[in-house]
């Protein structure tokens, strides 16, 4: 599965602030595309430690001399906002927020964690077009598609991957069903863009743009409970991103597959999947790849019930992250981030699986950080894993209170995945005579239609 970060408010993704910032933003003196930010040993520094605040203070300061308050025009933010945004130390930024910041300032969007995207590089004269391109193709109706422009550049598949990585945002609080037409929309029109792509070049760049769309389109047929449909999507961005010559984003989209097949109950293909990724990547595997697919693993290993297998896959993923800190935070560009919180979910999920004692494997800190996720659909399925660990301790009025809580969101959200997650909950739990909360869940269950 691909990484999340914390949810940004939807409103935030408005046509008045993507109207603002193409209007409005102001560029500083010097042509923030001839900056060579590498050399700005600081701002490395800064971005290898996730306090992309400072990142973004460096570079305001480097790119002309910005002033806070003229930064906030373009982003349509306030100067005591931009303030807080540059001295904020906490680990968790509002994607949106920073997505706007690297843009304005012409700073590479993988120095503030986000995906290793062009679309900041293109000359200033130009960035207002292709915001403006990107927000029609996230909005343009279902059937339609935008031509390619007779003039070939970045900015083509850079506005496509802002569509996309737009998506991917709403998809923390919007249910799936809501975004999957017009998620199948960008790709058709990524497809038709892609198929008038002057030479090989662009060919492979267009490739590795529809090949983070199909990925995506899979994981909300997954959402859906439509396996069918996420199998094949996930093989399409596999194949893609193959003819985007690219071997890391290939690893990233096959460690996918292996997620949705460890999740869904096809741990040996998983197992062999994972595998097959880390071939790809060989001596080469960036720590934070290989933290997640150790995580993957695990997960599989523990739905074929292999506890000991489980356990050394869980104790490679926190020795690969211990060593994050020290790489180069472009390394992976797909997984925003892989921390304690991370392994924690990963040990909650594990523990369910293998129907253990919540509390013999993880603290009720560690329960609490990991349940903080912001994403929605995550927290709700991390809650279900929560209240199968207490299941296993016969607890069964908590194990049902969380149970109920989490299906609460996942009708909300129209999840199919997180209902079938709750059936297979009910299903792990055998008794003659279940008492009233049970009961009351039974009902809810049946009245699930998704």
């Amino acid at each position: 599965m691909i990484a999340t970060q914390d949810s940004p408010g939807v409103s935030e993704y408005s046509l008045c602030a993507y109207q603002r910032l193409g209007a409005r933003v102001i560029l500083p003196t010097v042509g923030t595309q001839d900056i060579d930010w590498a050399t700005f040993g600081d701002l490395k520094d800064a971005a290898r430690a996730g306090d992309f605040g400072s990142v973004i203070r460096r570079a305001r300061q480097i790119a002309g001399g910005m002033t806070q308050g003229q930064l906030g025009e373009a982003l349509g933010l306030s100067q005591a906002a931009v303030s807080r945004l540059e001295n904020y130390r906490a680990g968790t930024y509002n994607m949106d927020t920073l997505a706007k910041a690297a843009t304005a300032l012409g700073l590479p969007f993988e120095l503030v964690g986000l995906a290793n995207q062009q679309a900041n590089r293109t000359p200033p004269v130009e960035r207002r077009e292709f915001l403006t391109t990107a927000l029609v193709a996230a909005a343009q109706p279902i059937g339609t598609a935008i031509t390619a422009t007779s003039e070939w550049d970045n900015s083509q598949a850079a506005a496509l991957r802002i569509a996309t990585s737009s998506f991917r945002r709403l998809d923390a609080t919007v249910a799936s069903r809501d975004l999957s037409e017009a998620v199948k929309s960008h790709l058709r029109l990524v497809q038709v863009i892609a198929g008038e792509a002057p030479d090989e070049t662009h060919r492979s760049r267009m490739a590795s743009v529809g090949s983070e769309a199909a990925s995506f389109a899979a994981w909300l047929a997954w959402d859906m409970a439509d396996h069918g449909s996420a199998r094949r999507l996930y093989g399409a961005s596999i194949k893609a991103a193959r003819s985007s010559n690219n071997s890391l984003l290939t690893a990233y989209q096959t460690g996918s597959l292996a997620s949705f097949e460890a999740e869904t109950g096809n741990p040996h293909e998983a197992l062999r999947l994972v595998t097959h990724a880390r071939q790809q990547l060989g001596v080469d595997l960036p720590p934070l790849a290989a933290a997640w697919m150790s995580a993957i693993e695990a997960v599989a290993h523990a739905t074929s019930g292999q506890h000991r297998a489980c356990d050394r896959a869980l104790k490679a993923c926190e020795q690969h992250a211990a060593r994050i800190p020290d790489a180069d935070p472009v390394a992976w560009p797909w997984i925003f981030a892989f921390d304690d919180r991370k392994i924690a979910a990963c040990r909650i999920t594990c523990t369910a699986r293998l129907g253990q004692p919540l509390h013999s494997r993880i603290g009720e800190l560690d329960i609490a950080s990991a349940l903080g996720s912001g994403h929605d659909k995550q927290r709700a399925l991390l809650t279900l894993d929560v209240a199968a660990g207490y299941l296993a301790t016969k607890e069964i009025d908590t194990a049902f209170r969380l149970a109920e809580r989490a299906l609460q969101e996942g009708v909300r959200l129209r999840s199919g995945k997180i209902a079938e997650r709750a059936r297979a909950l009910r299903r792990a739990y055998l008794s003659p005579r279940p008492p009233s909360i049970v009961r009351a869940f039974d009902d809810q269950l049946h009245a699930t239609h998704l």
